[in-house]
């Protein structure tokens, strides 16, 4: 969704983590309902025809593994634009969206994870519903452990079971000792760390958990966990529930800033592709947005890529390195070595 001028009396634009939710809106919307018009689309989604239309066109990227034209659903974008349009979404090789959803054990972890941190502050009637679910999730699960399809990739079964023995520690609130891989420095590290549950984000799952060494809580991803040994004695901290990750991984912290850009018309696509807090359209066409940054160096290489479409309002410290490093690139370019 490429962000623009807000129309006259809506809401601004705010970038791609809004259109996401969209999609995962419209795409049962336009199964359960078959061709509808775009002005009743639009009115059901609470946003203008001109941004379902949008959608749409990002909706033709999306399908089955492996990218090619007959994995992609097709929107007949000729019923939308154009002299001949009639106004009419159709759809089609999207068939697939009809059949039952098969969860692999990784994907049925998360969701029974989630409902259960979505339990806890619930109200009776979601309690009831959740329950219910929950119920033939886990009865599901607990079906299809001993009959692990053969096909199915040994890693996906192995991550389910590490996801299930570290949500079973959280809930016994009992420590945990584990081997762990730093990406960064290329090195295992050892960790005593107090679990307070797996979360879950962008296909990925994490243990949220108190780190002795640390003297802090962080994040660690399940595939990076090299061997665990639940211990036989309890947290050390206060039980707190996972933290949730549906803002992002990064949190307002010590470790963060908060950093807002002024984006020229040709650097709008930025949105798209990273999130943004909040992205706020000026009269001229450009854009201001608050985006949170937890390394100043990726900052960097994204302004060099925006430059000279791209400066940085807050906070004023981040001008300076930007500067030199655009003026290092121009150096290199005039003075080849």
């Amino acid at each position: 969704m490429s962000a623009r001028r807000a129309p006259r009396g809506g809401q601004p634009t705010s970038g791609a983590k809004d259109q996401v939710a969209r999609l995962l809106a419209l795409v049962p919307y336009l199964h359960a309902h078959g061709q509808v018009r775009v002005d009743d689309a639009a009115a059901a989604l609470g946003v203008r025809p001109e941004q379902v239309v949008k959608d749409l066109k990002v909706l033709l990227m999306v399908g089955l593994p492996g990218g090619y034209p007959d994995d992609l659903i097709d929107v007949d974008l000729d019923s939308l634009e154009g002299p001949e349009a009639d106004g009419v979404i159709r759809i089609s090789n999207a068939d697939y969206l009809a059949r039952p959803l098969r969860l692999t054990p990784t994907e049925a972890t998360a969701i029974i994870v989630a409902l259960r941190a979505l339990r806890g502050g619930a109200g009776e009637e979601t309690r009831s519903i959740v329950d219910r679910a929950l119920a033939k999730l886990e009865a599901a699960a607990a079906e299809a452990v001993p009959r692990v399809d053969p096909g199915l990739d040994a890693a996906d079964v192995d991550l389910a079971l590490r996801a299930t023995r570290l949500q079973q520690a959280a809930a016994d609130r009992r420590q945990v000792r584990m081997t762990y891989w730093v990406p960064s420095r290329d090195e295992q590290t050892e960790r005593v760390v107090d679990p307070r549950g797996v979360v879950h984000h962008h296909g990925w799952s994490y243990l949220d958990a108190w780190d002795h060494g640390a003297e802090a809580p962080r994040l660690f991803r399940l595939d990076r966990i090299q061997g665990l040994e639940v211990l036989d004695r309890p947290i050390e901290t206060e039980p707190t529930a996972p933290r949730d990750l549906g803002e992002g991984i990064f949190s307002q912290s010590e470790e963060t800033r908060r950093v807002t850009l002024h984006l020229d018309p040709p650097a709008r696509w930025v949105t798209e592709y990273y999130a943004m807090e909040e992205v706020r359209p000026r009269d001229d066409g450009t854009l201001e947005v608050d985006l949170v940054v937890a390394d100043e160096r990726w900052l960097l290489r994204l302004l060099l890529r925006l430059a000279p479409h791209a400066r940085v309002v807050v906070p004023p410290e981040f001008t300076e390195p930007f500067v030199a490093a655009v003026q290092d690139a121009l150096n290199l370019y005039r003075n080849p070595a």
